[in-house]
């Protein structure tokens, strides 16, 4: 874990309301895992760092996706490049793959494509097989193919139809579970509630990256404490990726 002051190279908005920023941050990038997330400074409005997944690791660069939400995202908006941020990261625990696994399953809902992408680079490069099945309410919030990483499967879905198949991402599991030898997902806690209770993955290992409000990032205010079978576990410290099984999904209210 490094604190940094890290120069913005580019901030450019690639889909309405979402930005993608690359920062040069060597101390990150060297040791930063698919998964794991760094605390962001967003300006003196806002008191307490923002968290956001490690998008991409390029060389001695880091990116960062975000939808503006409130004061701290419009405040990361709107940086410019040859401006600094202060970060802290790498924080908490990424994906597992396992060393058997030849074909993976991503799962993204809408903004949680943001750790997924840097999954799928890590993996191609191991020579495993990537199906990457995006869903977003509508096309303009689908993330772009331009960045996907060559070598992908994409499916996609739309819930009003205007892009791939009129769907939720979830109606469209049932079809790529058999083949795949892990999952791995991210979006909004009703998206996994519904993972949860499919009887495809009862018995296969999958991964779920929550996006759970934090305030310190470390462990230390125990904010992000969530109940699991095996204990209350901190999001920052022992996630944000966990076992779908081990959540006690019941105690978390979906957005």
């Amino acid at each position: 874990m490094k604190q940094t002051l890290a120069p913005v190279i580019s901030n450019d908005e690639i889909m309405p309301g979402t930005h993608f920023i690359w920062l040069k941050s060597p101390q990150v990038a060297d040791i930063a895992k698919p998964g794991q997330f760094a605390m962001v400074y967003c300006g003196e409005d806002t008191l307490l760092r923002r968290p956001f997944s490690i998008h991409q690791i390029d060389g001695d660069k880091i990116a960062l996706l975000f939808r503006i939400v409130g004061t701290g995202t419009k405040w990361l908006s709107a940086i410019k490049a040859k401006d600094s941020l202060d970060i802290l990261g790498p924080l908490g625990n990424g994906f597992t793959i396992n060393s058997d696994s030849k074909n993976l399953l991503l799962v993204a809902g809408g903004i949680g494509i943001a750790p997924l992408i840097f999954l799928a680079k890590d993996t191609l490069k191991q020579g495993k097989a990537v199906t990457l099945m995006l869903g977003a309410p509508t096309s303009t919030e689908l993330y772009p193919e331009k960045p996907l990483p060559a070598g992908v499967k994409l499916i996609t879905a739309t819930e009003d139809g205007s892009a791939g198949k009129k769907a939720m991402i979830t109606d469209l599991l049932v079809d790529f579970t058999a083949k795949a030898d892990q999952v791995f997902a991210c979006g909004p806690v009703g998206m996994y509630k519904t993972m949860a209770g499919m009887p495809e993955l009862k018995y296969k290992s999958a991964q779920v990256s929550l996006e759970i409000m934090m305030g310190c990032g470390v462990g230390v205010c125990y904010g992000c404490t969530i109940k699991t079978t095996r204990g209350l576990k901190q999001v920052c410290q022992h996630g944000p990726v966990f076992e779908l099984k081990d959540i006690i999904w019941e105690e978390l209210a979906s957005e």
